[in-house]
């Protein structure tokens, strides 16, 4: 077995700024051999980067060229795989039978090692895009977490289970497996309504599981006790409105952030107590992508009805809309992808299917360009190669300069929502029926 503990999860989130800028430098012309595991959504950073090196370019889905395995997953869903060691976490939806079910996988060979149904209840309502199983798991090697809607409980939360101006209201629950496939424990911790559905990725941070729950009603940023599922603490989300942004957590300005998106808002917590740290108003409703974070500025795409790119600095107290955002604009129609960074540029994926990079000191668009159809997965980078998957199942590998340079596009033969994944000298692509292992493992 293949131990790859050297960026845990619970430690790596929390990192120093200064640190950061120097691992984006490294991230652009690594040179070196490094194996990572890929713990939660976004991977070991919750940003998209991975410090792997000679990971593949080229493969053919539909031939097996390029592919160490390919095995097909039962039921459908969005979730992206994640890796601990010899381990692959999906979530799936058996859409027959209404059950939300955590998959593990063996890495080496794809095998199905056990399969437990965390929730079997009602399919709610959802936007066409989404899944009935879209939120990524999340794990630090001895327990892995995971998160759906349960719409048979609402009563239990106060809410009803009919639906009420076209959201359907219920419950959300998030539960804890150990490595074998033992429940260690179950939490229905706060209402949810959302006429898009459901989507909520867990975040470890230290004994702690933080969970979004934004959406359409009473909703709250949530920490657990990852020992029990216990509520720590709550933050209330004022404007009550839905968005499905992961938080990404850093150490700066002589704090821990914990950063995200969503509800009309940029908010700034202490993911310890909950505490706010800062705020910026809007600048649009609706949020899906993460944020990214360069070591000075936070970076945001988002969103509905309006459409932003922004950088805001992150060394305020209260609410910092006049004095904090270092630069904005509008001339993206960005939503649902999350964007990576690669030295001084900031790559957004347009939902149409375009590529936009621009400078992270002022926010020029140096160029955009078409690279395909429809986007819904986020972006990662590796090398300094940046890895676009459209919606089709195309994925296109672009190498960051002063105009587009596609080093390769590839075509997995088959649809794919769900974000890639880099662990041990692989890429882990969930296709709509298939997970698939590009490439062969570190030695």
């Amino acid at each position: 077995m293949i131990h790859c503990r050297l960026f845990p999860p619970v430690l790596v989130r929390d990192v120093p700024s200064a640190i950061f800028r120097v691992a984006l430098v490294l991230l652009a012309g690594a040179t070196s051999a490094t194996a990572e595991n890929w713990p939660g959504w976004r991977g070991p950073r919750g940003d998209g980067t991975s410090f792997e090196t000679n990971i593949p370019t080229q493969w053919d889905g539909a031939t097996g060229e390029g592919i160490d395995w390919k095995v097909p997953i039962p039921g459908r869903g969005h979730s992206s795989p994640i890796v601990w060691d010899d381990h692959v976490f999906v979530a799936t939806c058996l859409e027959q039978t209404n059950s939300r079910v955590l998959l593990c996988l063996d890495r080496r060979d794809g095998r199905v090692q056990w399969q437990a149904t965390v929730v079997a209840s009602p399919l709610e309502k959802k936007h066409a895009l989404n899944s009935f199983a879209s939120g990524t798991p999340a794990t630090d090697g001895n327990a892995v977490y995971v998160s759906f809607l349960d719409t048979r409980n609402s009563d239990a939360v106060g809410a009803s289970a009919d639906s009420i101006g076209g959201s359907v209201n219920g419950s959300m629950v998030v539960a804890a497996y150990d490595m074998e496939g033992k429940q260690l424990w179950v939490r229905r911790p706060s209402p949810f309504s959302s006429v898009h559905g459901y989507c909520s990725s867990p975040v470890i941070f230290e004994d702690l599981l933080i969970i979004n729950g934004d959406h359409d009603g009473e909703s709250h940023i949530l920490a657990l006790d990852r020992k029990t599922g216990e509520i720590v603490w709550k933050f209330p989300r004022v404007h009550k409105t839905r968005s499905y942004c992961t938080p990404i957590i850093r150490q700066v300005a002589g704090k821990t952030q914990m950063v995200l998106s969503g509800s009309k808002q940029v908010v700034s917590l202490d993911p310890r107590t909950g505490k706010l740290h800062w705020y910026v108003d809007g600048p649009t409703e609706q949020f899906v992508a993460s944020m990214v974070f360069d070591g000075e500025l936070f970076y945001l795409s988002a969103g509905f009805p309006d459409h932003y790119v922004m950088a805001i600095k992150p060394d305020g107290e209260g609410n910092v809309t006049e004095t904090h955002v270092a630069w904005s604009i509008t001339d993206a129609k960005c939503y649902v992808p999350s964007p990576v960074l690669v030295n001084n540029r900031l790559f957004v994926a347009d939902d149409r299917g375009t590529l936009n990079c621009y400078d992270t000191v002022d926010g020029d668009r140096r160029w955009r360009d078409r690279l395909g159809g429809h986007f819904s997965a986020s972006l990662i980078v590796t090398e300094g190669l940046v890895y676009c998957t459209a919606d089709d199942g195309t994925v296109s590998v672009v190498k960051p300069d002063e105009m587009l340079q596609l080093v390769s596009t590839n075509a997995l033969g088959e649809s794919s929502f769900a974000s890639p994944a880099i662990s041990q000298g692989q890429l882990f692509i969930r296709g709509e029926k298939h997970l698939f292992a590009i490439g062969k493992p570190t030695p």
